[in-house]
């Protein structure tokens, strides 16, 4: 082979490489933003969820009760959603993958 011909291989490979590792980026921050978006909706149900419960529990009646579910709701729906949550970061990771596919 030719230097020329060496020189043009090893450009396409390293282009081909920046494409796949630029979609593996990108894909990593789909799944990130899908499991972000499944906490999100959980941290909201569960917000839900405890709204019923009213001033009973070890804070009594106090602003601090407020504050504290919210801190609780929030962890709750990020654990949940980090051990697979309810099924949802899935469909909304291939929605997101689509919708990059489409735009290129």
């Amino acid at each position: 082979m030719t230097p020329l011909a060496l020189d043009a291989q090893t450009s396409l490979a390293a282009s081909n490489l920046a494409a796949l590792q630029q979609r593996t980026t990108g894909a990593a921050k789909a799944r990130a933003q899908a499991e972000e978006f499944e906490a999100v909706f959980l941290s909201t149900m569960f917000q839900h969820m405890f709204t019923g419960i009213g001033d009973e529990g070890p804070l009594g009646n106090s602003q601090a009760v407020g504050v504290w579910r919210s801190f609780l709701t929030d962890a709750y729906g990020k654990s949940l959603a980090k051990r697979g949550g309810i099924g949802l970061a899935e469909p909304v990771y291939r929605s997101l993958i689509a919708q990059q596919e489409i735009a290129k």
